[in-house]
This record gives structure tokens, sequence and C-alpha cells, in this order.
């Protein structure tokens, strides 16, 4: 016999539950991650082509910072719609056209000098401003795609650990693809009479498109829809779920968009990407100013950070998961990072102390990042979660444009990225005051109270 809500759950239900959640988590986080990790590669390989294809091209530093950040405006732009869009037709088809159209999109930047001559242009100038806005259009909503398709599965309060999970695959794509990069710049450079940078555009392109059409095949729409879940199981995922949905608000589009605490969502993030992006797109260039010659050995070192990052997020997303105190944890974590990102732009020359520097910016705001994703989806849900969550990743997207272009536009200026480095800190910086000051637990149920709710939810299996 199942236990009733009024009995309280047993400890074989409360163990089936677990094994139910991770059965999830085994099926869906290791594939979106890995293509989470592709997709990261494909946007900020361009950190890396810089090291070669400005000079081959004669685009200044202004120009990459342009272009590097103009992806985020043709992000913004298709972001909201996009993740309506995939609310109503599924996660499954719109996720594989997002991938398909994002890895051809991003091998066609291999030809940038071509293009830019059959159409005219005197230079390859406005061909790398259209495909990087048009990259942006094509990517926009996988990210908050996926964060809307977590709603589909888990409960709020279980989002945080698995939001810092899936964007460990942030810090591995610099792991393995910084090296990879590197490695192909170097070892494919002149081959067939191609620049290195070109054959790594089309190599790195080349896995967004397999696995596009591998989501197709693999990727379920939700619960319903998954063939691998047991009718017990999706009886208790959906209940779970509906007792939360009681607990959160569905709002109206219009009124959403007159909500306070999303426009302090999207401030706080914009601040985030400002410094995430900053780093992001110019690290391979900031390592070799210390020094480091060969772009295989740039790859390697700018590995470092990232691999660090991914450990620090992880275990201070559980920290915050299990104390329950997630404002704390967020605005820390954004302070330190931007400290960090400061203090690299004061030891110019020394390898060791950047790569330092730069590790405690990054593991600061990777940390930030993963925790703050699980705030929208405990305060609103369906329609309004999809709305939500995809206007603060746009409209909080456009720092990942400002950084960049604020950072070269800088360096051009004054002849090395120190000053633009510590605007971009200060703006971590500022986030996480921001938090600080204004978020609490800003929609957020006390965990007693949240697994009180799933285990009712549980209950209604019984009914």
């Amino acid at each position: 016999m199942m236990p009733t809500a009024k009995s309280g759950p047993s400890e074989p239900l409360a163990e089936f539950e677990e094994r139910t959640y991770l059965k999830v988590t085994l099926r869906l986080l290791p594939f979106l991650a890995l293509c989470y990790l592709v997709a990261y590669i494909d946007r900020v390989n361009v950190g890396f082509a810089k090291l070669q294809m400005l000079s081959d091209l004669g685009l200044s530093e202004t120009v990459y910072g342009f272009g590097a950040g103009v992806f985020f405006i043709g992000y913004m732009l298709f972001e909201v719609p996009s993740n309506l869009i995939m609310h109503r037709v599924g996660a499954r088809r719109w996720i594989a056209r997002i991938m398909i159209t994002w890895g051809i999109i991003s091998g066609a930047m291999a030809f940038m000098s071509s293009m830019a001559a059959a159409l005219g242009f005197e230079n390859s100038t406005m061909t790398f401003y259209v495909l990087r806005f048009l990259l942006g259009v094509a990517e926009a909503g996988f990210f908050p795609g996926i964060i809307l398709y977590f709603n589909y599965w888990y409960p709020s309060h279980r989002q945080g650990r698995i939001m810092s999970l899936m964007m460990a695959a942030q810090p591995v794509s610099f792991i393995v693809g910084g090296p990879l990069s590197g490695f192909l710049m170097d070892r494919f450079h002149g081959v067939h009479g191609f620049q290195g940078w070109q054959w790594m555009y089309v190599i790195e392109a080349a896995p967004a498109v397999l696995l596009g059409i591998l989501v197709l095949a693999l990727l379920s729409n939700g619960i319903d829809d998954a063939r691998w879940l047991s009718p017990r199981e999706k009886t208790l995922l959906k209940a779970n779920l509906e007792q939360e949905k009681r607990q959160k608000s569905d709002y109206p589009l219009g009124r959403l968009f007159r909500t306070p605490v999303l426009w302090l969502f999207v401030a706080i993030y914009f601040l985030l990407v400002v410094g995430t992006y900053g780093v992001n797109f110019w690290l391979p260039s900031i390592i070799k100013s210390t020094g480091v010659s060969s772009n295989l050995e740039v790859g390697l070192i700018t590995a470092i950070p990232y691999a660090v990052a991914a450990v620090v997020m992880i275990a201070t997303a559980r920290h915050a998961e299990r104390t329950n105190e997630k404002r704390w944890h967020t605005a820390i974590a954004a302070i330190l990072g931007g400290i960090g990102l400061i203090l690299s732009a004061t030891v110019t020359g020394s390898v060791v102390l950047t790569v330092a520097f730069i590790t405690v910016a990054v593991a600061g705001y990777m940390t930030a990042m993963a925790i703050f994703w699980s705030f929208p989806g405990s305060m609103l849900t369906g329609a309004a979660v999809a709305a939500g969550v995809a206007a603060i990743n746009s409209l909080g997207s456009m720092g990942g444009f400002f950084g960049p272009y604020l950072l070269g536009w800088l360096t051009d200026r004054l002849g090395n990225s120190n000053a633009g480095l510590m605007a971009l800190g200060g703006g971590l910086v500022l986030a996480g005051l921001l938090v600080a000051a204004t978020c609490g637990n800003y929609g957020l149920r006390r965990e007693d109270d949240a697994e009180s709710g799933e285990m009712k939810g549980s209950a209604l299996l019984t009914e």
C-alpha cells in the first residue's frame, strides 16, 4: 500500500522518488550538457580565431569587440519568440533546429573573406558582423530553452544542482575547446591553402550539426512523451510539479513585464554577463600578451581557470542548496569574481599571477551564474517562466555585447586591456552588491517547505 498524504511518506517512497529523479538526470543531463558544450565552443572560439584572424582579415580590436558582441543583439531579438515557440511545438524539434542552423553558420565563419569578395564588400568587416549576428539569431533560445526544459521535469528547489552541473559544460568547453582550438590552428595552418583559424571553424562546427540530428532521435518533449519512464514514475514527477505549480504565479505576459523582480533579475544578469564574455572572448589574447607564443600552449593555459571553476561552481551550488541560502552565495561569488578580474589587470607580464587572478574571476562569475538561474523558476510557471527566463537571458545577454565592445574600444585607445578588465570587474562587483542589497531569497521557498510540497505531490500517487 502506498502512503496517503496524511500518513507521511514511507522510506520506500522516498527512495523511489530519488531513484526516479536520478534516472531522469542520467537520461537528460549528459546529452544536453554535451550539446551546451558544443554550443559554447562555437560561440567563443572567435577568441582563438582572433589570434590569427585579425591580421589575416585586417580587423581592428574595436571591430573584433563589436563583432564578438553583436552575436548578442541577434540573440536578444529572437530569444523570447524562440522560447515561446519551443513551449508550443516541443523541445525536440526546436532544439534540433537551433543546433543544426548554428552549426552551419559557425562553419561559414571560415569563409568570410570569400563571402566579402562575392558580395562586393571592400573588406571582411561587414561579413564578420553579419555572420556573428546570424549566429546569435540561430542560437537564440538554446540556453533559456534548456532552462525551460528542466522546468518541465524538476521542481525549482532541485534545479540549482542540475543547473550547476549543466553549466559545468561551460568551463569544460574551455578545458576541451581551448587546447583543441590551439591544436587545430597550429596543426592545420596552411593545409590546402586555408589558414588555421579557418580549419578550426569548420571542424568545430560539425558536431553541432550531428548532435542536432541526434536530438530528433533521443530527446523527449516532456514527461508524457518519455517512453523510458514507467507510468508510476510519470505520475510521481507530474504530481510534484503540480504541487509546486499551485504555489507559483502564471502571470499574463503583459503583467510579467511590469513586474519589478523581472527587471531586477535582468539588471543582475546583465552585469554578470558583462564580466563573463569580456573574459571569454579576450582570455586567449590576454594569455598571449604575457609572452606565450604557441597557440596550443595558449589553449592549454586557458583551460586552467575553467577547470578550477567547474569544481568550485558545483561545490558551492551544492552548499547553497544544502543550507538553503542562495543570496549570499551568489553575491559573494560575484564580488570575488570582480575583484579577481580587477587584480588581473595589475599583473601584466606574469603568466602565473594573471592565470591565478583570472581563475578567481572565472570561478566567481560561473558560480554566481549557476545559482542565479535557480531564481526565476521558483516564482513563475507555465508560459510565464518560458517568457520570463527568455526575457532575463536575452535582455541581460546584451552585457555580452557591451562588455567585449567596451574592452575592444579601450584596448585600441589605450594600447592595452588593463582599463577594460577593471571596468568589467567593476560590473561583477556591482552585480554582487545588487544581489546582496535587493534579492533576499527572492521567490524562493524554504527548503523544508519545498520538500514538504514535493512529498505531498508524491502522495497524490495514491489518489
